[in-house]
């Protein structure tokens, strides 16, 4: 399995406890964040009742050795840009933030692990782990 980058949904289905979840970031030799996914689920955690919880659950996670933060710079602003312009050209939108987590994945090198579909429409992205790559 490759390094992976994780989309907000797939470490929420990890601390949830699914099972697909959990048996992808196991066996991930890395797996990275990045700023758009860190501030999506800081947003959800400020607005929940278990603000604290959630953010001390996220801290144990940055903590393990296998993960790291990516910083989103100029390179990513430059190939957000270019997947921008791709899924406008195709007719093919996503979520502004999505376009983000896609770019930084493609900036790096990264299978991106998400339960969202509509990364398909993203050239040049790999999809290394999802419930689509899985079967499901």
């Amino acid at each position: 399995m490759n390094p992976l980058l994780l989309d907000t949904n797939a470490y929420v289905a990890f601390k949830r406890g699914d099972s697909e979840a959990v048996e992808i970031l196991q066996q991930a030799p890395a797996i990275y964040l990045n700023a758009v996914v860190l501030g999506e689920l800081l947003a959800g955690f400020a607005a929940g009742n278990r603000t604290d919880f959630n953010r001390a659950q996220l801290q144990e996670f940055l903590d393990l050795s296998k993960v790291s933060v990516l910083q989103v710079d100029r390179d990513t602003a430059t190939v957000y840009g270019e997947v921008f312009a791709s899924l406008r050209l195709a007719g093919t939108p996503i979520p502004t933030n999505d376009m983000w987590i896609a770019a930084s994945a493609i900036q790096s090198d990264l299978a991106l692990f998400s339960f969202d579909s509509h990364f398909r429409a993203v050239s040049g992205l790999a999809c290394g782990a999802s419930r689509q790559s899985l079967g499901g």
